[in-house]
């Protein structure tokens, strides 16, 4: 009787720490390691939260198809990847995150922000509409077909062209003028 019982209790755990693996948790938000997006399968590179305040609301994670920690690399990188944003807090509003997106792309842009005026203003418009806490957005980019597809809840809203955006997307937490520089250091898992 003892034998069966020691073999349920080391199934048991198996089980356990298989399921356990499967999620990475990033203050307090369970982060999957891994993300399907059409034919790839992308693992987490890095997760966290912005350093200065806590009240912008989301916990973000970058999934790249090879871990990689060389920002530049990753901008320029022509493959699949993604940027996994969860919301965190009830007071964060479609109209909030459209301004951090909108000062992000500015930030990071200066000048150049105009030479992609028309998809930026296409990729904020996705993210018009109610937005709840425990809300998943994520921006995944296919280099088959240049596009940036942007979901939430794990339903598609729609797609940005452009290597060019992509670039400017990713340049928002990886460029050498981040939204915010310890959030950066976390995405590349440093």
């Amino acid at each position: 009787m003892k034998i069966l019982q020691l073999i349920t209790l080391i199934l048991t755990f198996q089980i356990s720490t298989v399921s356990a693996q499967k999620t990475f948790t990033i203050d307090g938000v369970n982060v999957p390691r891994t993300i399907e997006f059409l034919d790839a399968k992308l693992s987490l590179n890095g997760g966290g939260t912005i350093s200065k305040s806590s009240s912008n609301g989301f916990v973000q994670a970058l999934y790249l198809s090879q871990l990689r920690q060389d920002a530049k690399y990753i901008i320029a990188d022509n493959s699949e990847m993604g940027m996994r944003i969860q919301i965190t807090s009830s007071g964060l509003t479609s109209n909030k995150l459209i301004k951090i997106f909108d000062d992000s792309f500015e930030k990071t842009l200066g000048k150049k922000e105009d030479d992609l005026k028309s998809e930026i203003a296409k990729f904020l418009g996705f993210l018009h509409g109610d937005i709840n806490k425990g809300d998943v957005f994520k921006f995944m980019y296919s280099a088959t077909e240049s596009s940036v597809y942007v979901y939430k809840n794990d339903k598609l809203k729609g797609k940005v062209k452009g290597l060019n955006f992509k670039k400017a997307l990713f340049g928002i937490w990886l460029s050498d003028k981040p939204i915010d520089e310890k959030l950066k250091n976390h995405l590349l898992g440093k």
